[in-house]
């Protein structure tokens, strides 16, 4: 039967044409503006599949949709007659398309089963569908019948056969039991591709009444049940004893086949078999095989490999299954079963035949009057199909005769195509298995040139890659394409451009230059079509710092870094990711415009991190692992092996090291008999050993636990081992820091560390303190304590050498001979202090004491040195002072001393019992030295050329006073020092007066106190000559001056030029119009001055009730007539500057404090410069 293939045409129709004596394929875009007025021939669009199965239960729909211009018509045929559709009151056609629904309430189905065929025609051609065959689904009953119980010894093979009715489509095949449970299977029971329900030996838990086999018929979701079928499995003896009384008591089963044995074939059955498939179609090869123990099936292919990627094995390995089959998969397939009993293969020859199916299908033509083209049709198959053509639905042996049409095997060549040879041409090709049928049109039409693409259209691409600029047309005869850039008038080709058969431009490798307006022109016979189209090359997305690789601390903080360079007019999008999937919704992840930061890690927090820049038209990416580490995990399993006296060896399995490898073990012991629950550390090992050998001592009660150690921390300690007990022996070491002092005259004490529990190696652990004094030949003296630390000796003679000894002892025995350690009884003082001690003063603050040293017999101790007390001889100091010496030392020097003073000293030798009796006191006397500064220094009695100097003493006299020094030196403005002046004054004195000096100027005194030694250190001042209050007749005599009246006299004549020039300005002022024009044309010479630069602008009557710059404003607000007219001060830069009463100028000699002062109280009634000047006028 004959079929159309679809030829969609989503957005375009394709078109063969030839270039030359053939033409290359054209789309033609079907865009309803460029289809109007553009003929077309009928396209199927939509058909029905050529094996239509229906429901019976619901209307019976037959697709059938096509297209064309105009649009077609459409008919039917029904077993290959024509089907009348409007003499059947059943039968409808949907408006604008050719698909039949057929109701069916109340009818047989069975009467529309058959072959439809539909047309689709307009007066340009007509195309017809695929043949499609129309049946109603059908699921009928299992027929009925009595299923007698099977009963089969254990171990033998079984089938259950199902045995379904034959539906359309055939039903799909399930066992379960009376409670709708599929029954289980496995390697041992399965079901074949036939539905039957296979056993390769059975059990005793096989018994059951209810296998159950269910056929499901899907077009229809109907299920059908066939009867239970009931199963006895019975070992040889029950068998026997069932069968004893039907049989006279003779065996029914005599020799048992239920024992083991090698596999047998059940499907498929012999050495080999044969199985053919269709090309892409799916290949099911099956092997399922019988034996004790239950056989696995193995598969493989004799000449050559199974495909990888389409070859699956099911039920249990005992279905090959090899989709998409291509004429490669023929050859043998080899499947084997095997137990350990034996193996056994079958071999199965497959061969592959093919349906029709298409290398080339014919491609629709639009020709331009008088062109050449070809209609192609080429398929393939097994075996090779045969090929019929067709035009308009009727073979092209029954259609006119056309001689521009030449009809070959697998082709149709067209030459010199005239108008109106339009037409719909179908290519059928079948074979045994099947067909296919394929509609093409040739359209001849004569069309100028169309651009399709959308005009000013622009591109936008990143520098570096391709550019691809669209020029999509259309035409009859095919338009030639060619592309210009702006500013350039050649043809854009050569190796930076390739032009593709579809009009498009590609630029392989775009630059920023490459950015511009390009120009496609479209060129055929009948005309001429150009289209503008714009490129912009950006710059590339690059991430120039990506995310680290980081390791952070459970409940630390990590950062990734992911900064980024971008086309500044692009407008980028940065998104994180965590293992190729979104960020979790937490709040602890922070994104930012460049960073990811994540708070509080925790475990679920690992993984790897990407940054994804995204613009509109390119992204970059990097990523970075998060690892999280922590401290170790405990070890386990600890284990004590090669258990000695004095050893164990100790080996455990490492916890997780959390992604820092772990550096070493600690090893801790604890000793349960003498320190329950105190652990202590016993030995380190490297992180890479599991193992630990371990020296042990005598009589302890071990357990020992194992801690791991990184670099993040210490794990938590393991589980205790088990304990282990070391048998008691004697101490193997003696006390240590064993010391022999006394602390009093007469006794020696004995001190020393005592062992810890683990050093006593067994029970009743005392210590045996042995001493002897070691001038002469003594004898060891001993006791023996328990439970201290020390021993005290009595009676001893003050501070003679002894050696002492301690050793341990326990029930066991003893330590081994200690070594004697040396040592003094106890010290008293010295019995006698320093002979010949002496003084020699150096000078006036230092002095110099000698002493003999002290005999050793009058140390009784260890001698640590000499103190020499000294202090002076005055009442109000009492306070002595002590210096230390060391005890080789036979003279020490006091320093600090004060000049002309009376000293007291004594000398003591001093042990570390304390001091002995001092030597008796001496006295020495120091010579005098320079006085101290004077107690004070102040200036007194100012005048404009004197004052007076006061001064105290020195309270330091240091010697009898010979006078005073007082130097003074006058201080210019830039703090210049001039010549020094100096003043001899005798010791009774504390005051000068100094004449002569000059005024208003700053002077520096200093004053020296002499003793005969010289002179002490300065004390300094400075004051300058100056009063508070200026005398009046002094002023009146300085403004009185012939130059100070001249320069006043000047001032007022300026003053009074200035008004009359600004009075004449004024009656020139006025509001009339020659004012107002003369103001708008004004002379720039004449303009108003700025008052930036110091002069005066043009007056004018609009200003008369505003103060001129520089007046004072009343507080109330209001200007003063006398004020604003005469005030000098609106002119004048002197507004500062005051009058006394006499009407001199006394502003100049003001202090700038006081200047500062007035202008800072602008409120307040200060004389008026003005009223001062008309005074002095």
């Amino acid at each position: 039967m004959e079929s159309i293939l679809q030829c969609v045409l989503h957005v375009s129709v394709t078109i063969l044409l030839l270039l030359g004596h053939m033409i290359t394929a054209l789309e033609v875009p079907l865009d309803p503006k460029l289809l109007e007025g553009l003929p077309q021939p009928p396209t199927i669009t939509h058909q029905s599949p050529k094996d239509y199965i229906v429901d019976p239960r619901e209307s019976i729909v037959v697709h059938c949709e096509a297209k064309g211009k105009p649009h077609p018509s459409f008919s039917w045929t029904r077993n290959g007659t024509h089907f009348d559709i409007d003499k059947d009151p059943k039968v409808t056609m949907k408006p604008g398309a050719g698909t039949l629904v057929i109701d069916i309430s109340g009818e047989k189905p069975e009467a529309y089963e058959g072959v439809y065929q539909c047309t689709a025609r307009n007066e340009h051609g007509a195309a017809v569908s695929n043949n499609i065959v129309v049946r109603q689904s059908r699921s009928p009953l299992w027929a009925k019948e009595r299923i007698e119980p099977i009963v089969v010894q254990e171990g033998v093979s079984l089938v259950l056969q199902c045995r379904p009715p034959a539906g359309l489509p055939p039903p799909i095949i399930f066992w379960m039991d009376n409670n709708f449970l599929r029954l289980i299977q496995n390697s041992r029971v399965s079901q074949a591709l036939n539905g039957d329900l296979y056993f390769s030996n059975v059990r005793t838990e096989d018994t059951r009444s209810d296998y159950i086999c269910y056929a499901r018929f899907p077009h229809t979701q109907t299920i059908q049940q066939k009867q239970p079928i009931t199963v006895r499995v019975l070992n040889v003896d029950a068998i026997n004893e069932t069968m004893a009384a039907f049989l006279n008591d003779t065996d029914f089963f005599s020799d048992s086949p239920s024992g083991e044995r090698r596999p047998t074939f059940l499907v498929p059955s012999g050495a080999s078999s044969s199985a053919m498939v269709l090309r892409g179609d799916v290949l099911q090869l099956e092997c399922i095989a019988e034996g004790l123990p239950t056989p696995e099936i193995s598969w493989r292919k004799d000449s050559g490999d199974l495909p990888m990627n389409r070859t699956t094995l099911h039920n249990f390995q005992k279905t090959l299954m090899i989709s998409d089959v291509t004429e490669a998969d023929a050859g043998d397939y080899r499947c084997m079963a095997s137990n350990s009993q034996g193996a056994v293969y079958h071999i199965i020859t497959v061969t592959v035949k093919a349906a029709p199916y298409w290398i080339s299908t014919p491609k629709n033509l639009i020709l331009a009057p008088k062109e050449t083209g070809v209609l192609s049709c080429l398929p393939s198959g097994n075996p090779k199909p045969i090929i019929s053509w067709s035009m308009n639905g009727i073979p092209i042996e029954n259609s006119p005769r056309d001689p521009s049409r030449k009809v070959e095997e697998d082709s149709i060549i067209f030459s010199d195509v005239q108008p109106g040879s339009s037409a719909v041409y179908q290519c059928n090709t079948s074979n045994e298995f099947g067909y296919l049928l394929a509609n093409a049109f040739v359209n001849v039409l004569a069309e100028p040139p169309r651009v399709l693409t959308r005009p000013n259209e622009v591109y936008q691409v990143i520098a570096n890659g391709p550019a691809l600029l669209d020029c999509a047309t259309f035409g009859s005869p095919i338009p030639k394409i060619t592309w210009f850039k702006e500013g350039q008038n050649s043809v854009l080709d050569g190796d930076d451009y390739e032009q593709h058969n579809n009009g498009s431009l590609e630029i392989h490798t775009a630059q920023k230059a490459d950015s511009g307006k390009y120009t496609c022109v479209a060129i055929n016979s009948l005309g001429k079509k150009e289209n503008h189209v714009y490129l912009e090359v950006k710059e590339p997305t690059r991430i120039l710092k990506q995310p680290e690789y980081k390791v952070v601390q459970r409940k630390g903080n990590v950062l990734f870094e992911c900064k980024v360079k971008h086309d500044p007019s692009l407008i980028p999008t940065m998104t994180w990711l965590k293992n190729d999937g979104e960020l979790p919704d937490d709040e602890r992840f922070v994104v930012d415009m460049d960073s990811l930061t994540i708070y509080n890690v925790t475990e679920g927090d690992e993984g790897t991190y990407t940054c994804i820049m995204n613009t509109t038209l390119d992204q970059d990416s990097a990523s970075a692992r998060l690892t999280l580490v922590d401290q170790p995990d405990p070890p386990t399993d600890l284990e004590m092996t090669e258990l000695r006296a004095r050893s164990v060896q100790l080996t455990w399995v490492p916890g997780s090291d959390n992604n820092s490898p772990i550096q070493r073990f600690i090893i801790q012991y604890e000793d349960v008999l003498h320190q329950q629950g105190v652990w202590h550390n016993l030995t380190e090992v490297p992180g890479t050993k599991t193992t630990a050998h371990l020296a042990l001592s005598p009589y302890v009660l071990y357990a020992f636990r194992v801690l791991a150690v990184n670099e993040v921390g210490f794990s938590q300690p393991s589980y205790p081992s088990a304990r282990y007990q070391t048998e008691p022996a004697a101490p193997e070491e003696n006390p240590s820091e064993v010391d022999a002092a006394g602390n009093e005259h007469d006794n020696l004490v004995i001190s020393w560390k005592a062992l810890t529990s683990l050093q006593s190696s067994g029970p009743g652990l005392q210590y045996k303190v042995s001493w002897r004094q070691t001038d002469g030949d003594r004898d060891w003296e001993s006791v023996t304590v328990a439970n201290v630390s020390k021993y005290v000796v009595l009676g001893t003679p003050t501070y003679v050498p002894f050696e002492v000894k301690v050793q341990a002892v326990n029930d066991y025995g003893s330590a081994p001979e200690p070594t004697a350690v040396r040592g003094f009884s106890g010290e008293d003082l010295p019995m006698a202090p320093p002979e010949a001690v002496q003084v020699l003063v150096e000078n006036s603050t230092l002095a110099e004491v000698q002493w003999d040293p002290i005999n050793p017999q009058m140390v009784r101790g260890w001698l640590m040195g000499y103190k020499v007390y000294y202090w002076k001889e005055d009442p109000q100091i009492e306070e002595q002072k002590v210096l230390t010496f060391g005890r080789n030392k036979t003279q020490g020097k006091l320093p600090g001393l004060q000049p002309y003073s009376q000293y007291t000293f004594n000398v003591r030798a001093f042990n570390e019992k304390g001091e002995g009796p001092s030597s008796p006191n001496q006295q020495f006397n120091t010579p005098e030295g320079v006085p101290g500064p004077p107690a004070s220094l102040r200036i007194t009695n100012p005048s404009l050329d004197s004052l007076t100097v006061e001064w105290g003493p020195p309270v330091e006299l240091n010697g009898q006073l010979t006078g005073y020094t007082l130097r003074y030196q006058p201080i210019n403005s830039t703090n210049e020092l001039g010549p020094l002046e100096e003043v001899t004054l005798p010791a009774n004195t504390t005051s000068c007066t100094l004449h002569s000096l000059k005024y208003s100027t700053r002077y520096k005194f200093y004053l020296n106190a002499n003793t005969v030694k010289g002179a002490g250190p300065a004390v300094t001042e400075e004051t300058v000559i100056i009063m508070d209050e200026v005398i009046p007749s002094q002023q009146v005599d300085i403004a009185t001056q012939g130059w100070f009246i001249g320069l006043m006299c000047a001032i007022a004549l300026l003053i009074l030029v200035l008004l009359i020039a600004c009075f004449i300005k004024r009656n020139k002022g006025g509001k009339y119009p020659v004012k107002e024009k003369e103001d708008a044309h004004a002379d720039p010479e004449i303009q108003p001055m700025k008052d930036d630069d110091g002069t005066f602008g043009e007056y004018s009557d609009t200003e008369d009730h505003k103060p001129l710059k520089g007046s004072r404003t009343p507080s109330n607000g209001t200007v003063k007539k006398d004020d604003s007219d005469d005030s000098l001060v609106d002119y004048g830069e002197g507004g500062e500057g005051q009058f006394n009463e006499d009407g001199s100028f006394i502003g100049q000699y003001s202090g700038k404090k006081e200047r500062d002062t007035a202008e800072g109280n602008e409120s307040s009634e200060a004389p008026s410069p003005v009223n001062a000047m008309n005074s002095f006028v």
